[in-house]
């Protein structure tokens, strides 16, 4: 609601060249209970004041807001890519000491989502903004001092390496797809991999190395680093009993 043509013609002089906008939702109900203080019209006329005056623009939404379910979450993704932003952040809720979701929390009003549902609903968004050849430069809030000072977050699927978390669960999914057209037992697979990715296709703490082996009954997971593949995608090799 800040974005308007008096104001940036006060930051015309100066060398900003983005502008980035929470955005949130597009969904006014969750805007109104999260009392955000703006509409899905005040972006709609902000973003278009902002692609008339020729700036970079990045628009930031959220998941597991008060109110939000996935189909809301879904729509605001929706609007944001008609929107055509430059790039895109998504963000948890999570809920901070002494702030109105700690209080909302308390009296039963809001219940953040978990990790795994707030994981699941980032990775559908980060696929969805792909297709649409929209950059997700940030998953998941910057780890800090503060945010890791114990007591700081009280609920919320805070991580400090959400985003990791995220790439992690899409190479899975990606790896699952693959593995179940086998037809033959596998005694070892070869996951010839990106240098940048190899610790996404390993997973937190060789998670989903672990959970392959489980599901497909593999005795042997290597991953080889490869200039020439692809980031976000790999190559692989089956070795079967």
């Amino acid at each position: 609601e800040t974005i308007t043509p008096k104001n940036l013609d006060l930051i015309q002089a100066f060398p900003v060249k983005t502008i980035e906008l929470g955005v949130q939702s597009m969904d006014d109900a969750v805007l109104q209970l999260s009392q955000r203080g703006h509409t899905a019209l005040d972006t709609r006329r902000a973003v278009k004041c902002l692609k008339d005056r020729g700036y970079v623009i990045g628009l930031q939404m959220m998941v597991g807001l008060p109110g939000q379910g996935e189909s809301s979450v879904m729509t605001t993704a929706l609007e944001i890519a008609s929107l055509l932003p430059d790039f895109v952040r998504i963000y948890p809720a999570i809920v901070l000491k002494n702030s109105p979701l700690e209080t909302w929390v308390q009296n039963g009003s809001y219940e953040p989502l978990d990790l795994d549902t707030a994981v699941s609903q980032v990775k559908r968004l980060y696929g969805f903004f792909r297709e649409k050849q929209i950059p997700v430069i940030r998953m998941g809030l910057q780890a800090s001092e503060s945010l890791d000072f114990h007591g700081t977050v009280v609920a919320g699927p805070y991580h400090p390496a959400f985003g990791h978390l995220v790439h992690s669960e899409l190479f899975f999914d990606k790896a699952i797809a693959e593995l179940a057209t086998e037809r033959t037992p596998i005694h070892k697979t070869v996951f010839f991999v990106h240098p940048s990715d190899i610790s996404k296709m390993r997973g937190l703490k060789n998670a989903n190395i672990k959970r392959l082996k489980a599901l497909f009954h593999i005795d042997s997971i290597e991953l080889v680093p490869d200039d020439a593949i692809s980031e976000d995608t790999f190559r692989l090799k089956v070795f079967r009993r």
